[in-house]
């Protein structure tokens, strides 16, 4: 059975670009473009991992990864944040929220499916 990626990007050439190359790898993608989309998502859809950019309208990423390991019904769910910003800062900030996993922007592609089938594993 496919693994279930829910992928929260709200750059659209980004997100085409990696949920093409997911589904290529044999991934069922689904998509939410801000952090409010992503908790709707998570919560209806019952994802196997979550691929979270931090910078996002609506809710940002932090807000919304924060949200999603409150709940019960979402804790589980391991989440790899996105970002640009490649600060010591930030990945210390993306695991505060929650994260699982933190990996920079430009996608490194084989460096995600990586850290996403070692997540998977665990699930």
């Amino acid at each position: 059975m496919k693994s279930k990626i829910l992928l929260v990007e709200d750059n659209e050439m980004n997100r085409d670009m990696l949920s093409r190359r997911l589904l290529r790898k044999g991934y069922q993608v689904i998509i939410a473009v801000d952090g409010q989309q992503g908790i709707e998502m998570a919560n209806s859809e019952s994802p196997d991992l979550i691929l979270m950019d931090m910078s996002l309208p609506v809710m940002d990423g932090w807000d919304a990864t924060s949200l999603l390991k409150q709940s019960n019904d979402t804790k589980h769910i391991p989440v790899i944040a996105l970002t640009a910003h490649a600060m010591s800062s930030d990945r210390e900030k993306a695991f505060q929220a929650g994260c699982d996993d933190f990996d920079t922007k430009p996608i490194e592609f084989n460096r995600l499916l990586d850290k996403m089938h070692m997540w998977l594993k665990r699930t």
